[in-house]
């Protein structure tokens, strides 16, 4: 799987079925052709088709996942090929995660993306905090996914592509940039960054990968608990703890503020998982830090949303809404930084 630098020529429209009709059957012996092709809403950047391959005695369950032909990745993207290549290695780890069947050639003429298994589940927050059908594994979640992250964070250095290397100072000093450069200044946001400035944790020996984006709407879960880990675009190289302090930020808990995991668990359980599953450390500060840290990156996200709205660049609803919650980023700031005993 590896990944293609090569322009790529992306099949029309019409031609689409057919190319991906044909890709299938030289991937899956046996296929005759495709039924239920359909694509699924969600994903801002990339597009997802999901389809039954027939033909052989049980129907393969697919995802395509694919860049649109006009699709300019940014800086901070791992780019699609490599997603697959950590969707496989996770795979191989033990990991939750489909399998990935194909990365996409030219000689495809489907563009850049790659072909991997179809793994049933839920994704949309409210459903899996709420539904009854997922009442009795919710409270277990947590655990499960600190034994998700130690098994990703486990994954050989030597293995991986290659990707960015983050550290805490190098994302505050992107972040600030950005966060003055879209004008928009809020006083508890220049307090959070100098409260992370002065505690940033040194660039240790302990790099792992980290996932980059462990948050509900990235995994999918069964009423057994969790299928797959999805979503890989921001994978990068850096301190395990950003991915444990990211799945706790308070954005992410929709509404459920006092279950610091996804608003369905506990911290300590959360750690307890890590440790259970071989997590070297589990630093209970650093884990903080992350999570105001995401606080932070989230809020200055929206005002960037909020600066692009007033500008004109992009005047749509949804743009402006996610706009409004810069507003409780501050609350979310406040509450770590100077919280009521």
């Amino acid at each position: 799987m590896t990944p293609n630098s090569a322009p790529a020529i992306v099949a029309e429209p019409d031609d689409f079925e057919t190319a991906l009709t044909q890709l299938v059957r030289r991937v899956l012996p046996g296929v005759r052709g495709l039924d239920k092709l359909v694509r699924l809403s969600g994903g801002a950047s990339q597009e997802t088709w999901a389809f039954d391959a027939v033909g052989a005695s049980t129907p393969h369950l697919l995802i395509l996942r694919r860049s649109p032909p006009s699709y300019t990745a940014p800086f901070r993207a791992a780019g699609i090929e490599t997603e697959a290549i950590l969707m496989q290695l996770a795979y191989e780890a033990g990991v939750p995660s489909p399998l990935v069947r194909h990365v996409l050639e030219p000689a495809d003429n489907l563009g850049r993306g790659f072909l991997m298994d179809r793994v049933e589940g839920e994704t949309i927050p409210r459903k899996i905090l709420r539904d009854e059908a997922f009442a009795k594994i919710r409270p277990q979640l947590a655990f499960q996914l600190g034994g998700v992250l130690a098994r990703i964070h486990a994954i050989d250095n030597a293995k991986l592509p290659k990707l960015r290397h983050v550290t805490a100072r190098g994302e505050l000093a992107e972040l600030k940039a950005a966060y003055k450069k879209d004008g928009q200044p809020r006083p508890v946001l220049d307090v959070a960054f100098r409260w992370l400035e002065e505690r940033a944790p040194k660039d240790t020996d302990e790099l792992t990968l980290v996932h980059g984006d462990f948050r509900h709407g990235n995994l999918m879960i069964g009423p057994d608990g969790v299928r797959a880990v999805l979503d890989w675009e921001l994978a990068h190289t850096g301190d395990p703890m950003e991915d444990l302090g990211w799945v706790c930020t308070n954005s992410w808990r929709f509404g459920q503020i006092d279950k610091p995991v996804g608003g369905f668990g506990e911290v300590a359980d959360l750690i307890a998982g890590y440790r259970d599953a071989g997590g070297k450390s589990a630093d209970v500060d650093r884990i903080k830090y992350w999570e105001t840290f995401g606080s932070l990156r989230w809020g200055v996200m929206c005002l960037g949303m909020l600066a692009r709205f007033t500008s004109g660049e992009d005047r749509s609803v949804e743009r402006a809404v996610i706009a409004r919650r810069a507003s409780e980023n501050e609350i979310d700031l406040l509450r770590l930084l100077a919280p009521r005993r």
